[in-house]
Parts: C-alpha cells; structure tokens; sequence
C-alpha cells in the first residue's frame, strides 16, 4: 500500500510541480489517497444511503443538527477572522460538511439531495487537497473567506431552524442564497483581474478558478431560479434552502406540513 500511494503521489508531483513546503506534515496533506478516499465513501453513501433508509423511519436527527451547525457557525466565524492562519482548517471543514449530506439521508429528505448538492460536496474537498499542496496564498484566500464568511450565516441559519421556537424568526435564507452567487461572481472578477493583470499566481489555476466559479454560478442560478422565481407566487412559506447545498439541514417544508415519527435514534 505504501508503494501504492507513493506512485501516486510522485504522479501527482510530476504532473503539478513542486508542493509548498510550508504544509509538509500536516494532517492529510501529504498523501492524496484520504482524501481521494473519503469522496468515494461520501459519494458510494450518497447512492447506497437513500436504498438503506428506504423501508426504514426517518431519524429526527434534532438533538445533532443544533450542536453541528453551531460548531460549523462558529468554525466559520474563526475562519473568516483568521483567514491566513487556518487555512487548513478551511479544507478540513469540506470534510466535516459531508454530514450535511447524511443528515439528509437519515432523515429521508433524499430530494434534496441534488447534482448541484453533491457535486458541490464532492468537488471542494478534492480542490482544496491540490489548492493546500500547491498554491495556499495569494488569490486562494479571497474566495475562501468570503465564503467562510456566507457560511456564518448559512449554518446560523440551520441551527436556529432546528429549534421550533426561532421558526417564525428567520427571514434571511433568500439573502443567503444571494450573497453565494454574488461571492461567485465577485470571486471570478478577483481572478480574472490576475489573468489580465499577471501577479506571480500560476495562472493554470487562474483559469481553472474562474471555469469552477462559472459551474457554480450556472448550477446555483438555476436553483435560485427555480425556488425563488418560477414558483414565487404559490411557494408556501417553509424552512427551506437559501444556499449551495440546495438544503436546510435544520428542517424541511415537508416536516413543517405532516411531522412523521422519527426512528429512536
């Protein structure tokens, strides 16, 4: 196993160049394999979860979705204050945002688990591996922080809506899912601005940022179209997504019209 990942990380190496070594040793980074491994994981419990929960109660999953989304609020919080230190932590919480994706799956809202959903999950994690090793400076903090920053208010977001009493309290999803397109788009300026005006920053990943940001923006303008345009006259006020993950792990519209007996947990 050990030749294994060495083959592939000298592939890997010969293919990017040389890695920073300001990140040699730290947790996950030195060896591709992990995190390569826990997005087949992630995506294999993407198709198989939905089959399992199938014949099975939901979970309610409440007594998590408050601790989690707080803990992922206030990582948010410390990253956006503390950019340059913890980016690190940045990838590591593409990790931990995995469980979004299994609160779903436990809790049988399969339809929101969504291309847009999973790509989002599945690609980040992966990106911010080559982003760690290769480039963790210059023009990778602006987009990370702005959506350290959207995140803040993304997972507040969740785990005040899974708490009954703050329901009729948040107000703010549709401003989430604006705030997202407009961190994309201005993300994609930013980059563009080094493709024109050359800094130093490899411009392979200028280019490969800016075709990123344009999926995200085509991907997440359709769903911002769909749930806020095309149905903004017979939409039933609900808890549902403002955000990239096309979710609210908190609660559902579903759960709010017919609550179904959770599973013990």
């Amino acid at each position: 196993m050990e030749t294994f990942n060495h083959k592939v990380n000298t592939y890997i190496d010969s293919w990017m160049g040389p890695r920073d070594p300001r990140v040699r040793g730290w947790l996950l980074l030195d060896n591709y394999i992990p995190t390569f491994a826990f997005t087949v994981m992630y995506l294999l419990i993407v198709w198989m979860g939905p089959k399992y929960m199938k014949n099975r109660q939901p979970y309610s999953c409440r007594a998590l979705l408050v601790p989690y989304n707080l803990g992922l609020t206030l990582l948010s919080f410390y990253m956006f204050y503390e950019m340059i230190n913890v980016l690190w932590w940045y990838y590591f919480s593409k990790l931990i945002e995995f469980m979004d994706t299994f609160f779903f799956i436990l809790r049988k809202n399969n339809h929101q688990i969504t291309f847009l959903h999973v790509y989002h999950h599945a690609t980040m994690l992966n990106i911010w591996w080559f982003v760690m090793n290769w480039v963790p400076c210059g023009h990778s903090y602006f987009g990370s922080t702005f959506n350290s920053f959207i995140h803040v208010l993304m997972y507040s977001y969740y785990g005040l809506s899974a708490v009954p009493a703050m329901r009729p309290y948040l107000w703010w999803k549709k401003y989430i899912t604006q705030g997202q397109l407009v961190q994309f788009v201005l993300t994609m300026f930013q980059t563009s601005c080094a493709v024109v005006w050359p800094c130093g920053f490899p411009m392979g990943w200028l280019y490969f940022q800016i075709t990123y940001m344009i999926t995200l923006i085509l991907l997440f303008s359709n769903f911002y179209i769909k749930t806020y345009k095309s149905h903004a006259g017979s939409r039933k006020s609900g808890l549902s997504n403002g955000s990239i993950n096309s979710h609210t792990n908190g609660v559902t519209s579903n759960e709010k019209v017919k609550y179904r007996k959770p599973r013990t947990d």
